[in-house]
């Protein structure tokens, strides 16, 4: 089995949060997804499993955090293109999203940044490799 990441997030409303991600391009899993959480793949190895507030509770005797006050973590979501961090962005916030910054160049990266319905930060960035890499003095990079 492939190593993954299972981002497991808190949401008040699993049915909203679900149409969300699915709005932002991840595919529910039906298999691992019923009215308490939702199990939304982002890609092979990652998945984003979304899990209404008291199943999250289930797992963690700690306050879930109010993430109108306080930022608990920011996942960056990489993309193939400039075009396709533009593309995200504007369906995180025609779905409801808040954007925290429009899409812009910073050097050897362009990015922008949303939060989801419940205030999870997210910045979309895609970044020329070899750019980042000669400015970091490595010279050029091995495709993966």
């Amino acid at each position: 089995m492939a190593k993954m990441i299972f981002v497991n997030l808190p949401v008040k409303d699993v049915a909203a949060a679900t149409a969300f991600y699915e709005a932002i391009g991840c595919v529910k899993d039906t298999r691992f997804s019923n009215d308490v959480a939702s199990s939304m793949q982002w890609s092979d190895t990652i998945v984003f499993m979304l899990l209404g507030h008291a199943f999250y509770n289930s797992f963690t005797p700690k306050q879930i955090a109010d993430t109108a006050t306080t930022s608990e973590a920011i996942l960056c979501l990489s993309q193939d293109s400039r075009e396709e961090v533009d593309a995200i962005n504007a369906k995180a916030i025609a779905a409801g999203g808040k954007q925290i910054h429009a899409p812009e160049e910073n050097g050897f990266m362009y990015g922008g940044a949303f939060e989801d319905l419940d205030g999870h930060s997210f910045e979309c960035m895609w970044m020329d490799m070899d750019a980042a890499a000669a400015a970091m003095g490595q010279g050029e990079v091995e495709p993966a």
